[in-house]
């Protein structure tokens, strides 16, 4: 669609998803799904990949975006915020949706994120927090070690950490196998 058309009530955001589809462009809404053109207008074809929320401090944003490719590679709905946030958003709230609505939050543990103060320390306590809405047996909140870095005490008495160094893939597969686990879960 040719330039940025702004809608501010539901009705306006119809007609411009009508517009679009009309014009035969797919519309994908995040961590809904996607809206596409069809052979009886158009369909709607629900996201149920499981989101992974990732943080990560920006020293370590190539690992995390390798860890981003790999899972979305596996099938699962990745969330980084180079990736997501829209320029002008407000990203401390954009960010915390996207840690309660997402479905598993991995945490980048390295030698350089687990002593730096900041954001990413406080995404860690807003997870855990978020932790405690779930069930007992869930899996929500994975750590991560991108190095071999200790795992701070609050997290290590509570959780069992996947290690993606020396053999990154086994790494990966780790944490794939245990969403696919989850998501079989009644």
């Amino acid at each position: 669609m040719k330039g940025k058309p702004r809608w501010s009530t539901s009705a306006d955001f119809a007609r411009l998803l009508r517009q679009c589809l009309e014009e035969g462009s797919t519309v994908e809404i995040d961590g809904l799904g996607v809206f596409r053109p069809s052979s009886e207008g158009w369909e709607f074809v629900p996201n149920q990949r499981p989101r992974v929320f990732i943080a990560y401090i920006h020293e370590d944003r190539e690992l995390a975006g390798r860890l981003y490719s790999d899972l979305a590679a596996r099938g699962l709905d990745p969330w980084m915020d180079q990736h997501k946030l829209l320029p002008g958003q407000n990203w401390p709230r954009a960010i915390e949706r996207a840690i309660e609505m997402s479905r598993f939050f991995i945490a980048c543990l390295s030698t350089r994120s687990v002593g730096k103060r900041g954001r990413f320390q406080a995404e860690l306590r807003y997870a855990l927090d978020c932790t405690t809405l779930s069930p007992l047996d869930d899996v929500y909140f994975i750590p991560v070690r991108l190095d071999d870095c200790p795992v701070p005490a609050t997290i290590q008495r509570a959780f069992q950490y996947v290690d993606l160094f020396p053999d990154w893939g086994r790494g990966i597969e780790r944490i794939a196998a245990i969403t696919r686990r989850q998501e079989r879960r009644p």
